[in-house]
């Protein structure tokens, strides 16, 4: 069950991170990742008001770390996704969101089987060549429209979209490690918390980048964007909860497979041979952990 969760969480992430990243291409990023911690907030307080529980003092104090990092992470995730390009903006962010909490599982005693363990080797691998698309594969010059194109596409993918990438993906992995945390007799009112905590941080950093963030005209239409964040939220807090946080943080950072099929799909956004084989990794990851 704990599989299944986190890879519930795992597709809801690749599709509210596909949905903001496209608004944000029509809107501010900052604003967009604004509406969509604010619907989020008020998502997960009507799953909090309907199953209560009883969070300790500790599990808040989680719940402000989860927060601040998803805050941090969304904001520089969405950002990203509108001004690079999403099959390696999303990538790279999934890095740090797989490798912070399974080095946090690991200190606290954690210990995966042999089979997990093979899988886990096979997630970080499979997660940086899916991010390395931007730099294109030797030996492929393509015909000269593909070239021109492509190289368009890693201009945009390269400087600040890959520091997007980059940061994104440390908020999130401080934002996994911390809601692995929460104890299961807490409820759902730590996730109300680090959602709106997120919110604004998220407001903070754009004030403090000097970005507009008050949401206005097209930003609203990432609102089914918060719901399905809150959805990825829960999932993830409750295969934490039925499992351990290494494999449920990786199998959660699978999400970019979701994002980068979609951007193919809808956007004609193009993966090279590099990008195939990491998505291939990726299966392998899902395959072996289902087994084990």
């Amino acid at each position: 069950m704990a599989v299944v969760l986190a890879l519930v969480s795992a597709l809801a992430y690749g599709l509210s991170d596909f949905l903001g990243g496209v608004v944000g291409r029509a809107s501010s990023a900052w604003r967009v990742a604004v509406v969509v911690q604010a619907v989020s907030t008020l998502s997960a307080a009507a799953v909090a008001l309907l199953l209560p529980g009883t969070p300790s003092g500790a599990d808040l104090a989680w719940a402000v770390l989860a927060g601040t990092g998803t805050g941090i992470g969304v904001g520089f995730l969405f950002r990203g996704l509108a001004e690079g390009r999403m099959s390696v903006v999303a990538p790279l962010s999934a890095v740090g969101a797989a490798v912070v909490p399974v080095g946090v599982g690991l200190f606290l005693g954690e210990r995966p089987g042999p089979v997990v363990a093979l899988a886990l080797v096979a997630a970080g691998p499979g997660i940086w060549l899916v991010a390395r698309s931007d730099t294109g594969d030797p030996g492929d010059p393509g015909d000269p429209g593909d070239r021109a194109a492509a190289g368009t596409a890693a201009d945009r993918g390269s400087g600040t979209g890959v520091l997007d990438g980059v940061l994104a993906g440390l908020g999130f992995g401080v934002m996994f490690s911390a809601i692995g945390q929460v104890d299961e007799s807490a409820g759902w009112w730590p996730i109300v918390l680090a959602q709106g905590v997120s919110t604004v941080v998220v407001a903070l950093v754009a004030t403090a980048l000097g970005a507009a963030w008050r949401p206005q005209g097209p930003a609203w239409r990432a609102a089914p964007a918060g719901v399905l964040s809150t959805a990825a939220l829960v999932t993830f807090q409750l295969a934490t909860q039925r499992g351990l946080l290494t494999v449920s943080s990786v199998l959660a950072s699978l999400y970019p497979a979701i994002t980068v099929l979609l951007a193919v799909a809808l956007l004609r956004e193009r993966i090279h041979p590099s990008q195939a084989l990491g998505l291939a990794l990726c299966a392998v990851t899902v395959t072996l952990v289902a087994l084990a």
